[in-house]
């Protein structure tokens, strides 16, 4: 019987190399999935006739919120800092409502090659519930506030880390309900947490 030629037959590394292609290809697939969940999960809430935000003449016309294609560039492993030693203090708000929140820590990594740091908030109120046990808030601005998402900044919510990297996911970046309707009163982002870079993640302004 003739034996194969090397010619003929992969090698080895051309082996790992499709293995690895083939595991790119389903993270990605599952990652694109994971944040289609999380979109269709808002517009079907937006779309409650009881819980959503939107004016009762805007929800009967809605078709759904105005999302960037989901780019896991914006999902970073951040180096996270506990900052124990906070004091409680009242975050401005849209209206006169001053919610209590302690700065929880701090988040550092590196995007689109600048190094970006920001401040991690604990709601007083929320941390003693049971259901938001564990909750962690991140308000920012980015370039992108103002022209193609809303001018007063977006969230994140977060879970508390239990090593020192937390992860970030832009794609998963929501509106203060003041965007959709005024009666809401909405924390504002703090200045120490403006990226000074665009942010093209996550859901994009209300029109």
């Amino acid at each position: 019987m003739r034996a194969l030629s090397s010619t003929n037959t992969p090698s080895f590394f051309m082996l790992i190399c499709l293995f690895l292609l083939v595991g790119c290809l389903e993270y990605d697939e599952a990652y694109h999935q994971e944040v289609n969940v999380f979109q269709d999960e808002w517009n079907e809430f937006f779309s409650d006739s009881v819980k959503s935000p939107l004016l009762e003449e805007d929800r009967k016309v809605f078709e759904g919120l105005d999302f960037f294609p989901a780019n896991k560039e914006y999902r970073v492993d951040a180096a996270f800092t506990r900052t124990p030693d906070e004091e409680p203090f009242e975050m401005p708000t849209t209206k006169e409502r001053r919610p209590i929140y302690v700065k929880f820590g701090e988040a550092q990594f590196e995007m689109q090659g600048k190094e970006i740091l920001l401040h991690l908030f604990q709601n007083q109120k929320y941390a003693l519930s049971e259901e938001y046990d564990g909750h962690l808030f991140l308000p920012f601005t980015d370039l992108t506030s103002g022209k193609e998402t809303y001018g007063g900044g977006r969230y994140i919510d977060l879970t508390i880390p239990q090593g020192d990297t937390i992860v970030i996911d832009f794609n998963k970046a929501y509106n203060p309900y003041c965007s959709y309707n005024p009666k809401y009163s909405c924390p504002i982002p703090p200045p120490e947490n403006r990226i000074d870079i665009e942010i093209r993640a996550g859901v994009k302004a209300y029109h």
